[in-house]
């Protein structure tokens, strides 16, 4: 690796976030110097340009659009190059392309891919690392995934996340396969892979509230929409644990993602899969979820809790205050004290939350009343806000 320059610096790992202070001002000279250099220098030379782009399309758009036109000697320095060479060349490319479509869509059509997936499988880690962020940062453009699953990428990229040389690397391949995992064809070649093992096995060791948890369950969540999915979950030790403990500890997404992944094997076979979640101790999150989540996982706790019962009644049958006799029915089923002290504890909470959440609407309804202009009983009207 080149000194001082780790891949927290590479900007692919900031594929989201804005510019960073101002732009490098380049004058044409030099932007034709290092275009010089890359074509027809000495490797040396070549080199020396490639860490000259990378430096200045670190933060600069302006200079992304500039030395576009750097892609293909850069590609070319990977298919021909030293290791040192190639690794100048895949950090001059990633920064090209952070945030830049038109530079992802041309490094991928100047046949990157090819060398890129060679270096999946190096043994130099600084190549497989850097190789596999450049996947991750192509594959975020909806006009490249095809080409990216059409040349045999997926089984390098569940490799690396299976037997990666880095924790980087492995971060980076889940992102890739997310990125790719929008193609519902992906999704069956990325079964027949086995990839649940180093999820869930990558799961249990990353911060339960990183964006690469995120990343993981909704991965996960996908791959369990079909059986060989939710079967391969079941039989993984504590796999079905380790994605109620990240309901209960992940972010707002990836706790939307886990409550997802868990009401999808509860609905495909109610009878298969209840048990094998209740016996988690998923109660308490699941409470937690239906007062404090998203919207969208307050509604999946909701459901989930109904078919975690012994006999769910259809949905329109149930009453306002279903939910905590439901969760009476399940608690009164649970093996365990702690875990139903829990439960009993958690649905309290629940109830608490909920009144004062109520209170505070009547609160707000009552301030829109104005008795001093309006007769008595009577309030203004709300109006929309759009």
């Amino acid at each position: 690796m080149f000194v001082g320059m780790g891949l927290s610096e590479i900007q692919a790992r900031g594929e989201g976030s804005g510019d960073y202070g101002s732009e490098s001002r380049v004058s044409l000279a030099e932007l034709q110097g290092i275009m010089d250099r890359i074509r027809d220098g000495s490797e040396e030379h070549k080199v020396q340009a490639a860490l000259e782009i990378r430096r200045l399309t670190k933060t600069s758009s302006r200079n992304r659009r500039h030395l576009s036109a750097a892609i293909e000697p850069l590609v070319s320095m990977l298919r021909f190059g030293s290791s040192r060479s190639s690794e100048a060349a895949i950090i001059g490319l990633l920064n090209l392309a952070v945030k830049d479509e038109r530079n992802k869509i041309s490094i991928v059509e100047a046949g990157a891919l090819e060398p890129l997936i060679v270096f999946l499988e190096s043994t130099n880690s600084d190549l497989q690392e850097y190789a596999t962020a450049a996947l991750f940062t192509l594959s975020a453009s909806s006009v490249n995934k095809a080409s990216i699953s059409a040349s045999g990428a997926i089984p390098f990229l569940v490799n690396v996340l299976q037997d990666g040389r880095s924790r980087q690397a492995k971060k980076d391949a889940v992102a890739a396969l997310y990125n790719l995992s929008t193609i519902t064809d992906n999704l069956k070649t990325i079964l027949l892979l086995h990839p649940i093992p180093p999820l869930i096995g990558f799961l249990k060791t990353c911060k339960k509230s990183s964006k690469t948890a995120e990343k993981c369950c909704a991965l996960l969540e996908s791959l369990v929409g079909f059986d060989e999915g939710r079967t391969a979950l079941t039989a993984e030790e504590a796999g079905v644990l380790t994605v109620v403990e990240i309901l209960e500890e992940g972010s707002p997404q990836s706790r939307e993602h886990a409550v997802g992944a868990l009401l999808t094997m509860c609905e495909s076979d109610r009878s298969r899969y209840r048990q094998v979640i209740l016996k988690e101790g998923v109660i308490p999150g699941l409470l937690e979820l239906t007062v404090q989540g998203t919207w969208k996982s307050q509604g999946q706790a909701h459901r989930l809790l109904e078919l975690l019962r012994d006999s769910p009644h259809p949905r329109s049958e149930l009453q306002a205050d279903t939910l905590q006799n439901i969760v009476s029915s399940i608690v009164s089923k649970i093996d365990g004290d702690e875990q139903a002290e829990k439960a009993k504890k958690m649905l309290a909470e629940m109830v608490q939350i909920s009144m004062e959440q109520s209170l505070w609407q009547l609160k707000q309804r009552a301030l829109v009343c104005i008795p001093s202009e309006l007769p008595a009983g009577k309030c203004r009207p709300e109006v929309s806000s759009k």
